[in-house]
């Protein structure tokens, strides 16, 4: 003859026929509580994961570790396959891939290289630029009559009082 047997609620106990409290909520959901003390801390909204002797904290901090071995099951290993990326067909892919490692570096230094004459010849546009336009103020400046010395100074300058 085989008993059917339930978990408590709360503390995660095997109840046999005849044994345990059962309680039905307002909302008709049942609980079943292995005694009056998992009834009473379950009332008390007390979390089960807290209390050393339930099955959830035993469960949470790995102390049925026997009972766990049995249960270990192998995750499915996921396969690489090959498939095209936003911006690259699969040909250019695998014809990259396929390539020799100096060949991808010396386009690597090309790459590079081209780079960095771009930034070279941005810079000396723009001290070209600098310098002429410093150039066109010093002419300017030459003609303009100085004016003598400046008044005295107006305002607080935010010193110590």
């Amino acid at each position: 003859m085989v008993l059917k047997t339930e978990l408590c609620r709360f503390s995660g106990q095997k109840i046999y026929p005849g044994k345990g409290i059962r309680f039905i909520r307002a909302d008709s959901q049942v609980f079943l509580f292995a005694n009056s003390k998992c009834k009473r801390y379950h009332h008390n909204k007390l979390k089960p994961a807290k209390l050393t002797w339930t099955a959830v904290y035993r469960k949470q901090h790995k102390k049925d570790i026997h009972a766990e071995a049995a249960k270990k099951r192998r995750r499915t290993t996921k396969k690489p396959y090959s498939r095209s990326i936003v911006g690259a067909t699969l040909e250019v892919i695998q014809k990259k891939r396929a390539e020799k490692p100096e060949v991808r570096d010396a386009a690597r230094e090309a790459a590079l290289r081209e780079i960095k004459e771009r930034i070279k010849k941005t810079k000396d546009e723009k001290k070209a630029k600098k310098a002429e336009v410093t150039k066109s103020q010093k002419s300017q400046s030459k003609g303009a009559v100085q004016k003598g010395s400046k008044g005295p100074k107006l305002g607080g300058g935010g010193g110590k009082r």
